[in-house]
């Protein structure tokens, strides 16, 4: 499985950036779909996710100001950001898995991530 995510930048606090990751390869079928983010000398943090029903999560801080939401026929997961904070910084993953009484569980089909820069 290859994942690819697009549409990081630089973006000054307060502006919005939309992601979008494509999964491809021996795809029999996806349950859940991630967003994580690593920021510079910290863990890897799940950021949202998305089950085949559409049924979302968030992480606590990004709750209200972004959206995660999915293409089942393009194997796509996209992550609005809107109201993006200078903490908001790093790089961003999508990820395909699964879940466990209603917890994601990742996969380590990671892709190479796309750089998100917020400027205070």
């Amino acid at each position: 499985v290859q994942l690819q995510a697009f549409g990081g930048g630089l973006v000054q606090a307060g502006g919005s950036l939309r992601l979008s990751c494509a999964a491809s390869g021996s795809i029999f079928s996806i349950d859940g779909m991630a967003w994580y983010r690593q920021a510079p000398g910290k863990e890897r943090e799940l950021v949202a996710d998305i089950s085949t029903t559409n049924s979302t999560k968030y992480t606590d801080s990004v709750k209200g100001r972004f959206t995660i939401s999915r293409d089942n026929a393009k194997n796509t997961v996209y992550l609005r950001m809107n109201s993006l904070k200078p903490e908001d910084t790093g790089v961003y993953y999508c990820n395909v898995g699964g879940y466990y009484r209603g917890t994601y569980l990742p996969t380590d089909y990671w892709g190479l991530g796309t750089q998100v820069t917020v400027s205070s």
